[in-house]
Protein backbone atom coordinates (compact mmCIF):
# COMPACT_ATOMS: atom_id res chain seq x y z
CA UNK A 1 0.00 0.00 0.00
CA UNK A 2 3.10 2.60 0.65
CA UNK A 3 4.46 1.83 -2.25
CA UNK A 4 0.48 3.14 -3.91
CA UNK A 5 1.10 6.49 -1.94
CA UNK A 6 2.82 9.27 -4.54
CA UNK A 7 5.63 10.68 -2.59
CA UNK A 8 4.54 14.45 -2.39
CA UNK A 9 1.52 12.95 -0.94
CA UNK A 10 3.51 11.15 1.38
CA UNK A 11 5.85 14.15 1.79
CA UNK A 12 2.62 16.40 2.86
CA UNK A 13 2.17 13.85 5.94
CA UNK A 14 5.92 14.72 6.94
CA UNK A 15 5.75 17.91 7.18
CA UNK A 16 2.42 17.88 9.04
CA UNK A 17 4.25 15.95 11.68
CA UNK A 18 7.59 18.14 11.67
CA UNK A 19 4.80 21.27 12.01
CA UNK A 20 3.40 19.53 15.13
CA UNK A 21 7.19 18.40 16.21
CA UNK A 22 8.21 21.83 16.57
CA UNK A 23 4.96 23.03 17.92
CA UNK A 24 5.46 20.36 20.68
CA UNK A 25 9.16 20.99 21.30
CA UNK A 26 8.81 24.64 21.03
CA UNK A 27 10.94 24.96 17.57
CA UNK A 28 14.41 24.27 19.97
CA UNK A 29 16.25 24.80 16.90
CA UNK A 30 16.19 28.68 17.71
CA UNK A 31 18.55 28.71 21.03
CA UNK A 32 21.31 26.81 19.34
CA UNK A 33 23.81 26.58 16.20
CA UNK A 34 23.23 23.92 14.37
CA UNK A 35 25.45 22.88 11.60
CA UNK A 36 24.36 20.44 8.87
CA UNK A 37 26.30 17.80 7.24
CA UNK A 38 24.88 16.26 3.79
CA UNK A 39 26.41 15.03 1.15
CA UNK A 40 26.70 11.30 -0.83
CA UNK A 41 30.08 10.29 0.81
CA UNK A 42 32.08 11.44 3.79
CA UNK A 43 29.46 12.64 5.82
CA UNK A 44 29.89 10.82 9.07
CA UNK A 45 33.60 11.34 9.20
CA UNK A 46 33.05 14.97 8.24
CA UNK A 47 30.80 15.45 11.25
CA UNK A 48 33.17 13.33 13.67
CA UNK A 49 35.74 15.72 12.80
CA UNK A 50 33.71 19.44 13.16
CA UNK A 51 32.51 17.95 16.83
CA UNK A 52 36.49 17.40 17.43
CA UNK A 53 37.29 21.15 16.31
CA UNK A 54 34.15 22.58 18.16
CA UNK A 55 35.45 20.64 21.36
CA UNK A 56 38.65 21.46 20.99
CA UNK A 57 38.00 25.38 21.30
CA UNK A 58 36.34 24.75 24.53
CA UNK A 59 32.75 24.35 23.61
CA UNK A 60 30.15 21.96 24.62
CA UNK A 61 28.60 19.92 21.37
CA UNK A 62 25.76 17.63 20.36
CA UNK A 63 25.97 15.41 17.63
CA UNK A 64 24.10 13.05 15.75
CA UNK A 65 25.58 10.98 12.89
CA UNK A 66 24.68 7.44 10.56
CA UNK A 67 26.70 5.41 13.43
CA UNK A 68 26.45 7.66 16.76
CA UNK A 69 24.84 10.55 19.61
CA UNK A 70 26.32 12.66 21.65
CA UNK A 71 24.75 15.17 23.88
CA UNK A 72 28.01 16.70 25.85
CA UNK A 73 29.87 14.21 27.68
CA UNK A 74 27.08 11.21 26.65
CA UNK A 75 27.95 9.62 23.27
CA UNK A 76 25.88 6.11 22.46
CA UNK A 77 25.28 4.08 18.87
CA UNK A 78 22.99 4.82 16.06
CA UNK A 79 21.35 1.34 15.91
CA UNK A 80 18.38 2.57 13.98
CA UNK A 81 20.00 2.69 10.63
CA UNK A 82 19.11 5.74 9.46
CA UNK A 83 20.89 8.90 9.04
CA UNK A 84 18.23 11.60 10.25
CA UNK A 85 15.42 10.53 12.37
CA UNK A 86 11.90 11.17 12.38
CA UNK A 87 10.91 14.92 12.79
CA UNK A 88 9.53 13.97 16.33
CA UNK A 89 13.39 12.18 17.62
CA UNK A 90 14.82 15.09 15.80
CA UNK A 91 13.07 17.84 17.67
CA UNK A 92 13.35 15.94 21.20
CA UNK A 93 17.31 15.70 20.58
CA UNK A 94 17.75 19.04 19.98
CA UNK A 95 15.67 20.30 22.83
CA UNK A 96 17.93 17.83 24.74
CA UNK A 97 20.68 19.23 23.52
CA UNK A 98 19.21 23.04 24.63
CA UNK A 99 18.91 22.00 27.88
CA UNK A 100 22.24 20.45 28.42
CA UNK A 101 23.54 24.02 27.75
CA UNK A 102 25.29 22.74 24.47
CA UNK A 103 26.55 25.53 22.12
CA UNK A 104 26.41 23.87 19.17
CA UNK A 105 24.57 20.88 16.92
CA UNK A 106 25.91 19.31 14.18
CA UNK A 107 23.53 17.11 12.52
CA UNK A 108 24.34 14.78 9.60
CA UNK A 109 21.51 15.25 7.39
CA UNK A 110 20.22 12.86 4.71
CA UNK A 111 18.72 13.89 1.42
CA UNK A 112 15.71 11.98 2.01
CA UNK A 113 15.37 13.85 5.05
CA UNK A 114 15.33 17.06 3.14
CA UNK A 115 13.08 16.40 0.40
CA UNK A 116 10.48 14.75 3.02
CA UNK A 117 10.61 18.00 5.04
CA UNK A 118 11.39 15.75 8.21
CA UNK A 119 14.16 18.85 9.18
CA UNK A 120 11.85 21.62 8.39
CA UNK A 121 11.71 23.69 12.04
CA UNK A 122 15.33 23.26 11.80
CA UNK A 123 16.72 26.38 12.04
CA UNK A 124 20.26 25.64 10.47
CA UNK A 125 23.01 28.37 10.83
CA UNK A 126 25.42 26.51 8.46
CA UNK A 127 25.22 24.01 6.12
CA UNK A 128 28.54 21.71 4.39
CA UNK A 129 28.09 19.60 1.10
CA UNK A 130 31.12 17.30 1.09
CA UNK A 131 30.22 15.89 -2.80
CA UNK A 132 26.98 15.03 -4.39
CA UNK A 133 27.64 11.25 -6.71
CA UNK A 134 25.47 8.30 -7.91
CA UNK A 135 23.38 6.93 -4.86
CA UNK A 136 19.42 6.92 -3.76
CA UNK A 137 18.09 7.26 -7.47
CA UNK A 138 15.94 4.14 -6.39
CA UNK A 139 14.08 7.59 -4.75
CA UNK A 140 14.94 10.70 -6.31
CA UNK A 141 15.15 9.22 -9.92
CA UNK A 142 17.87 11.48 -11.53
CA UNK A 143 21.06 12.68 -9.99
CA UNK A 144 20.04 15.91 -10.99
CA UNK A 145 16.48 15.10 -8.66
CA UNK A 146 19.04 14.07 -5.93
CA UNK A 147 21.44 17.15 -5.92
CA UNK A 148 18.55 19.58 -5.93
CA UNK A 149 16.83 17.75 -2.70
CA UNK A 150 20.52 18.40 -0.82
CA UNK A 151 20.57 21.83 -2.27
CA UNK A 152 17.64 22.68 0.15
CA UNK A 153 20.02 22.55 3.00
CA UNK A 154 21.53 25.59 1.63
CA UNK A 155 18.34 28.70 1.14
CA UNK A 156 18.83 29.99 4.94
CA UNK A 157 21.85 29.77 6.49
CA UNK A 158 24.40 32.18 7.26
CA UNK A 159 27.37 29.73 6.67
CA UNK A 160 27.77 27.70 3.19
CA UNK A 161 30.56 25.53 2.90
CA UNK A 162 31.26 23.98 -0.08
CA UNK A 163 33.59 21.36 -1.62
CA UNK A 164 35.10 22.80 -4.71
CA UNK A 165 36.51 19.33 -6.30
CA UNK A 166 32.95 17.97 -6.88
CA UNK A 167 30.91 18.17 -9.96
CA UNK A 168 28.93 21.84 -10.55
CA UNK A 169 30.02 22.89 -6.58
CA UNK A 170 28.52 26.48 -8.33
CA UNK A 171 25.23 25.28 -7.73
CA UNK A 172 25.64 25.04 -3.96
CA UNK A 173 26.81 28.86 -4.02
CA UNK A 174 23.71 30.63 -5.60
CA UNK A 175 21.87 31.21 -2.82
CA UNK A 176 23.88 34.66 -1.27
CA UNK A 177 24.92 33.30 1.61
CA UNK A 178 26.75 35.58 4.03
CA UNK A 179 29.72 33.78 4.70
CA UNK A 180 31.24 31.25 2.04
CA UNK A 181 33.97 28.95 2.66
CA UNK A 182 35.30 26.67 -0.43
CA UNK A 183 38.09 23.98 0.14
CA UNK A 184 40.08 22.07 -2.48
CA UNK A 185 42.82 19.50 -2.88
CA UNK A 186 43.51 20.37 -6.37
CA UNK A 187 45.69 23.24 -7.27
CA UNK A 188 45.00 23.47 -10.64
CA UNK A 189 41.54 25.07 -9.38
CA UNK A 190 42.94 27.85 -8.06
CA UNK A 191 45.37 30.54 -8.77
CA UNK A 192 45.99 33.00 -6.26
CA UNK A 193 42.52 34.65 -5.20
CA UNK A 194 41.44 33.78 -8.64
CA UNK A 195 38.35 30.98 -8.43
CA UNK A 196 38.43 28.94 -12.13
CA UNK A 197 34.69 27.86 -11.50
CA UNK A 198 33.00 27.18 -14.56
CA UNK A 199 29.33 29.10 -13.79
CA UNK A 200 30.12 31.17 -10.85
CA UNK A 201 27.38 33.49 -10.15
CA UNK A 202 28.41 37.26 -10.73
CA UNK A 203 29.18 38.87 -7.53
CA UNK A 204 29.64 35.83 -5.66
CA UNK A 205 33.17 36.45 -5.21
CA UNK A 206 33.12 38.40 -2.01
CA UNK A 207 32.59 37.13 1.45
CA UNK A 208 34.11 33.90 0.35
CA UNK A 209 36.92 31.96 1.70
CA UNK A 210 39.10 30.15 0.14
CA UNK A 211 41.22 26.87 1.90
CA UNK A 212 43.75 24.91 -0.64
CA UNK A 213 45.75 21.89 0.85
CA UNK A 214 49.10 21.69 -0.53
CA UNK A 215 51.76 19.54 -0.55
CA UNK A 216 49.35 16.66 0.15
CA UNK A 217 51.14 13.54 1.01
CA UNK A 218 49.26 10.04 1.26
CA UNK A 219 50.24 7.10 2.96
CA UNK A 220 49.40 4.11 4.00
CA UNK A 221 48.59 5.09 7.78
CA UNK A 222 48.12 8.65 7.50
CA UNK A 223 47.81 11.96 5.32
CA UNK A 224 49.42 15.05 5.36
CA UNK A 225 48.85 18.61 3.50
CA UNK A 226 49.56 22.18 4.03
CA UNK A 227 47.48 25.26 4.30
CA UNK A 228 49.69 28.15 4.55
CA UNK A 229 52.24 27.63 6.54
CA UNK A 230 50.61 25.27 8.79
CA UNK A 231 51.48 21.17 8.47
CA UNK A 232 48.95 18.61 9.31
CA UNK A 233 48.77 15.15 10.14
CA UNK A 234 45.72 12.87 9.68
CA UNK A 235 45.93 9.62 11.28
CA UNK A 236 43.61 8.32 9.01
CA UNK A 237 44.75 7.81 5.19
CA UNK A 238 42.94 9.11 1.59
CA UNK A 239 42.42 11.61 -0.12
CA UNK A 240 38.57 11.38 0.62
CA UNK A 241 39.64 12.36 4.53
CA UNK A 242 41.71 15.07 3.32
CA UNK A 243 39.07 16.94 1.48
CA UNK A 244 36.71 15.82 5.06
CA UNK A 245 39.66 17.11 7.11
CA UNK A 246 38.80 20.66 5.14
CA UNK A 247 35.26 20.09 5.08
CA UNK A 248 35.32 20.51 8.78
CA UNK A 249 38.08 22.64 8.99
CA UNK A 250 35.40 25.61 7.11
CA UNK A 251 33.16 24.95 9.73
CA UNK A 252 35.83 25.71 12.48
CA UNK A 253 36.82 28.69 11.13
CA UNK A 254 33.30 29.94 10.12
CA UNK A 255 32.91 30.34 14.09
CA UNK A 256 35.86 31.93 14.10
CA UNK A 257 37.98 28.96 15.65
CA UNK A 258 41.84 28.75 14.67
CA UNK A 259 44.00 26.76 12.42
CA UNK A 260 46.55 26.26 15.00
CA UNK A 261 43.24 24.70 17.16
CA UNK A 262 41.70 22.71 14.24
CA UNK A 263 44.81 21.14 13.56
CA UNK A 264 45.19 20.07 17.11
CA UNK A 265 41.56 19.11 17.06
CA UNK A 266 42.20 16.56 13.66
CA UNK A 267 45.84 15.32 14.88
CA UNK A 268 43.82 13.72 17.76
CA UNK A 269 41.23 11.34 15.72
CA UNK A 270 43.15 8.21 15.61
CA UNK A 271 39.75 6.68 13.24
CA UNK A 272 36.15 6.76 12.88
CA UNK A 273 34.11 3.50 13.37
CA UNK A 274 33.45 1.80 10.27
CA UNK A 275 35.45 3.44 8.01
CA UNK A 276 38.36 2.38 6.74
CA UNK A 277 38.76 1.03 10.15
CA UNK A 278 41.55 -1.63 10.69
CA UNK A 279 40.96 -4.59 13.01
CA UNK A 280 44.09 -6.02 15.12
CA UNK A 281 45.41 -9.33 14.46
CA UNK A 282 48.00 -11.72 15.08
CA UNK A 283 47.99 -13.49 11.96
CA UNK A 284 49.89 -11.01 10.03
CA UNK A 285 46.32 -10.03 8.26
CA UNK A 286 45.69 -6.31 7.53
CA UNK A 287 42.05 -6.56 7.60
CA UNK A 288 40.27 -3.03 6.77
CA UNK A 289 36.30 -2.46 7.22
CA UNK A 290 34.80 0.63 5.92
CA UNK A 291 31.15 1.31 5.17
CA UNK A 292 31.67 2.18 1.29
CA UNK A 293 27.82 1.73 -0.31
CA UNK A 294 28.33 3.95 -3.82
CA UNK A 295 30.55 3.22 -6.63
CA UNK A 296 32.57 6.53 -5.70
CA UNK A 297 33.18 5.51 -2.45
CA UNK A 298 34.08 1.89 -3.47
CA UNK A 299 36.65 3.23 -5.87
CA UNK A 300 38.37 5.68 -3.54
CA UNK A 301 38.39 2.86 -1.10
CA UNK A 302 40.03 0.22 -3.56
CA UNK A 303 42.34 2.93 -4.95
CA UNK A 304 43.55 3.72 -1.33
CA UNK A 305 43.83 -0.26 -0.98
CA UNK A 306 45.75 -0.78 -3.94
CA UNK A 307 47.96 1.91 -2.98
CA UNK A 308 48.56 -0.03 0.30
CA UNK A 309 49.30 -3.87 -1.82
CA UNK A 310 51.96 -1.75 -3.73
CA UNK A 311 53.95 -0.61 -0.51
CA UNK A 312 53.54 -3.72 1.03
CA UNK A 313 55.77 -3.94 4.13
CA UNK A 314 57.98 -6.19 6.06
CA UNK A 315 55.90 -4.74 9.20
CA UNK A 316 52.89 -5.98 7.94
CA UNK A 317 53.88 -9.55 8.47
CA UNK A 318 53.70 -10.56 12.21
CA UNK A 319 53.29 -14.36 11.77
CA UNK A 320 56.03 -16.48 10.90
CA UNK A 321 56.82 -17.81 7.04
CA UNK A 322 59.70 -20.49 6.21
CA UNK A 323 59.45 -18.98 2.79
CA UNK A 324 59.81 -15.09 3.57
CA UNK A 325 61.29 -14.76 7.20
CA UNK A 326 62.26 -10.90 6.00
CA UNK A 327 59.74 -9.30 3.38
CA UNK A 328 56.86 -9.57 1.85
CA UNK A 329 57.11 -10.22 -1.88
CA UNK A 330 54.51 -8.10 -3.99
CA UNK A 331 53.32 -10.93 -5.81
CA UNK A 332 52.09 -12.90 -2.49
CA UNK A 333 50.43 -9.63 -1.13
CA UNK A 334 46.62 -10.08 -2.12
CA UNK A 335 43.69 -8.53 -1.96
CA UNK A 336 40.56 -9.96 -0.58
CA UNK A 337 37.26 -8.45 -0.85
CA UNK A 338 34.17 -9.06 0.45
CA UNK A 339 30.60 -6.63 -0.59
CA UNK A 340 27.29 -6.77 -0.99
CA UNK A 341 24.72 -3.97 -1.71
CA UNK A 342 21.69 -2.67 0.09
CA UNK A 343 18.21 -4.01 -0.67
CA UNK A 344 15.70 -1.82 -2.01
CA UNK A 345 17.70 0.77 -3.10
CA UNK A 346 19.13 2.16 -6.83
CA UNK A 347 19.47 -1.58 -8.71
CA UNK A 348 21.56 0.44 -11.00
CA UNK A 349 24.83 1.10 -9.14
CA UNK A 350 25.19 -3.32 -7.82
CA UNK A 351 26.62 -4.61 -11.10
CA UNK A 352 28.90 -1.02 -10.92
CA UNK A 353 30.34 -1.96 -7.87
CA UNK A 354 30.87 -5.57 -8.59
CA UNK A 355 32.85 -4.44 -11.78
CA UNK A 356 35.38 -1.70 -9.76
CA UNK A 357 35.86 -4.17 -7.20
CA UNK A 358 37.04 -6.55 -9.76
CA UNK A 359 39.18 -4.12 -10.90
CA UNK A 360 41.19 -4.11 -7.70
CA UNK A 361 40.64 -7.68 -5.88
CA UNK A 362 42.52 -10.77 -6.22
CA UNK A 363 40.04 -12.66 -4.57
CA UNK A 364 35.62 -11.94 -4.49
CA UNK A 365 33.23 -13.05 -2.20
CA UNK A 366 29.71 -11.50 -2.93
CA UNK A 367 27.30 -12.05 0.09
CA UNK A 368 24.55 -10.72 1.84
CA UNK A 369 23.73 -7.29 3.27
CA UNK A 370 20.62 -5.78 4.78
CA UNK A 371 18.67 -7.12 1.80
CA UNK A 372 15.51 -5.74 3.49
CA UNK A 373 12.34 -6.64 1.71
CA UNK A 374 14.04 -8.10 -1.63
CA UNK A 375 14.93 -11.44 -2.72
CA UNK A 376 18.64 -11.43 -1.29
CA UNK A 377 19.98 -13.89 -4.24
CA UNK A 378 18.40 -11.59 -6.85
CA UNK A 379 21.03 -8.78 -4.89
CA UNK A 380 24.03 -10.96 -4.96
CA UNK A 381 23.41 -11.82 -8.56
CA UNK A 382 23.32 -8.23 -9.57
CA UNK A 383 26.47 -7.24 -8.11
CA UNK A 384 27.94 -10.69 -9.12
CA UNK A 385 27.18 -9.51 -12.45
CA UNK A 386 29.75 -7.04 -12.81
CA UNK A 387 32.46 -8.54 -11.74
CA UNK A 388 34.91 -9.45 -14.21
CA UNK A 389 37.59 -11.69 -15.35
CA UNK A 390 37.24 -14.16 -12.16
CA UNK A 391 36.50 -17.61 -12.48
CA UNK A 392 33.73 -18.64 -9.88
CA UNK A 393 35.05 -20.97 -7.21
CA UNK A 394 38.36 -20.65 -8.01
CA UNK A 395 38.89 -16.77 -7.65
CA UNK A 396 34.87 -15.42 -6.95
CA UNK A 397 32.32 -16.96 -4.49
CA UNK A 398 29.00 -16.21 -3.76
CA UNK A 399 28.22 -17.04 -0.26
CA UNK A 400 24.87 -15.68 0.99
CA UNK A 401 25.13 -15.94 4.62
CA UNK A 402 27.71 -13.23 5.73
CA UNK A 403 29.29 -15.02 8.57
CA UNK A 404 30.40 -17.62 6.02
CA UNK A 405 31.69 -15.03 3.74
CA UNK A 406 33.80 -13.81 6.47
CA UNK A 407 34.84 -17.17 7.09
CA UNK A 408 36.56 -17.96 3.59
CA UNK A 409 38.54 -14.49 3.41
CA UNK A 410 40.06 -15.69 6.68
CA UNK A 411 40.73 -18.91 4.90
CA UNK A 412 42.24 -17.73 1.95
CA UNK A 413 43.90 -15.16 3.81
CA UNK A 414 47.74 -15.34 4.12
CA UNK A 415 50.37 -13.22 6.33
CA UNK A 416 50.58 -9.96 5.01
CA UNK A 417 47.56 -9.83 2.65
CA UNK A 418 44.70 -7.37 2.88
CA UNK A 419 41.27 -8.16 3.73
CA UNK A 420 38.62 -5.39 3.20
CA UNK A 421 34.92 -5.79 3.47
CA UNK A 422 32.33 -2.90 2.84
CA UNK A 423 28.65 -1.88 3.32
CA UNK A 424 28.13 -2.55 6.83
CA UNK A 425 31.12 -0.60 8.39
CA UNK A 426 30.12 0.23 11.88
CA UNK A 427 26.32 -0.34 12.12
CA UNK A 428 24.91 -2.79 14.69
CA UNK A 429 22.01 -4.52 12.67
CA UNK A 430 21.53 -6.26 9.71
CA UNK A 431 17.42 -5.47 7.68
CA UNK A 432 16.20 -8.66 6.48
CA UNK A 433 12.35 -8.16 5.79
CA UNK A 434 11.00 -6.16 8.96
CA UNK A 435 13.76 -7.97 11.48
CA UNK A 436 16.63 -6.35 12.50
CA UNK A 437 19.26 -9.09 13.36
CA UNK A 438 21.58 -7.96 15.35
CA UNK A 439 24.94 -7.54 13.51
CA UNK A 440 28.46 -6.00 14.32
CA UNK A 441 31.23 -6.79 11.59
CA UNK A 442 34.57 -6.24 13.57
CA UNK A 443 32.98 -8.51 16.37
CA UNK A 444 32.08 -11.22 13.87
CA UNK A 445 35.78 -10.64 12.19
CA UNK A 446 37.17 -11.41 15.52
CA UNK A 447 35.21 -14.12 16.59
CA UNK A 448 36.46 -16.00 13.14
CA UNK A 449 40.23 -15.26 14.00
CA UNK A 450 39.49 -16.73 17.01
CA UNK A 451 38.48 -19.72 15.60
CA UNK A 452 40.99 -20.00 12.18
CA UNK A 453 43.07 -22.81 12.93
Amino acid sequence: MKRLIPQNIKNIYHLMQAILANVKYGFPSKHIKVIGVTGTNGKTTTVQMITKILEESGAKVAMASTINFKLGEKEWVNATKFTTLSSFQVQKFIREAVKKSCEYLVLETSSHSLDQKRVWGVKYDTAVITNVTREHLDYHKTIEEYRQAKLKLFKNVKNAVVNLDMEKPEEFLKYNNKNTFLYSCHPELVSGSRFRIPCLPAGRKSGMTLIQAEDIKLEIDFSSYKLGAISYKLNIPGLFNVENALAASCAGMAYGISLEIIKKALEKIQGVPGRMEKVLNNKGLEIIIDYAVTPDSLEKVYELINKIKNNCHPELVSGSDSEMPNQVRHDRCKIISVLGSCGERDRGKRPMMGKIVSRYADYIIVTNEDPYGEDPAQIINEVASGIKNKIENENFWIIMDRREAIKKALQLAKPGDIFVITGKGAEEVMAIGKQRIPWNEKKVILEELKNLK
